[in-house]
Parts: C-alpha cells; structure tokens; sequence
C-alpha cells in the first residue's frame, strides 16, 4: 500500500475486475451522454462489467487521471487495460475492436442502455 489510499483503491478495482467503467452516475442513471454511451455500448455486447460513479467523491476523478494519464470520464478498463473514453468505446463498438476486446459476438443493432444493470462498485471513503 502507498500513502495514497484512493489510489491504492482505484487500482485495486481495476486489478480486481476484468472489465470496469469508471463513468458519470451508474449504468442505470447515467448523469451525462457520454456515461450513458460508454455503458450502452458495453450492455448491447451483454458482458458483465463493473462500474464506478465518480461523481460522489472528486477524489475519485483527480487520482484515476493521475493513475491512467487520461483526463476524461468515461474511462474503460479491460484486464487492467485503459482502453479509453467515450469516443474511443464507440469507434471500437462500431467497428467490432471493443466486441474483440471483450471476447464477445458484435451484435446486429445500436447501442442503447439495456435494462439489466451492471453492479455499480463503491470506493469507500476512509481519509477522514
């Protein structure tokens, strides 16, 4: 452990889940387009994927950009690797890269939020 406990946590979600999306709101109450996209494009392949709301705490967001170099959210992680944002996810949807990525079929149709909903993952707060 570091002397950084939200990053120890970041990176222990990210080590402990195969596919993760750290995004604005959670799979079911998407608090932006671009959250709501990312976790519709992960629905539509049916994989099982966790996911972190940063809104709670701006910890999360300050030491995920820290820790993954990217400034924006979403950020998808798959096997410990950041794939990327928004943009990114849906080129890779679109063009099949993201279905390859996950190990997955392409399915015929557009992405749009599915009703089973991903586990939302909290980071607990303990730096009080």
């Amino acid at each position: 452990m570091s002397e950084n406990p939200m990053r120890d946590a970041i990176s222990e979600a990210i080590a402990s889940n195969d596919v993760i999306l750290f995004m604005k709101g959670t799979p079911d109450a998407p608090a932006c387009g671009f959250s709501a996209r990312a976790a519709g494009a992960l629905q539509a392949l049916e994989v099982p994927f966790s996911a972190v709301d940063i809104l709670p705490d701006p910890r999360i967001r300050q030491e995920l950009s820290a820790l993954s170099n990217w400034p924006t959210i979403p950020q998808l992680f798959v096997k410990g690797e950041l794939l990327g944002g928004s943009d990114i996810i849906m080129e890779m949807y679109e063009s099949g890269e993201l279905a390859g990525a996950l190990g997955v079929e392409q399915p015929d149709s557009d992405p749009e939020p599915a009703d089973a909903q991903a586990p939302t993952l909290q980071i607990e707060n303990r730096l009080n």
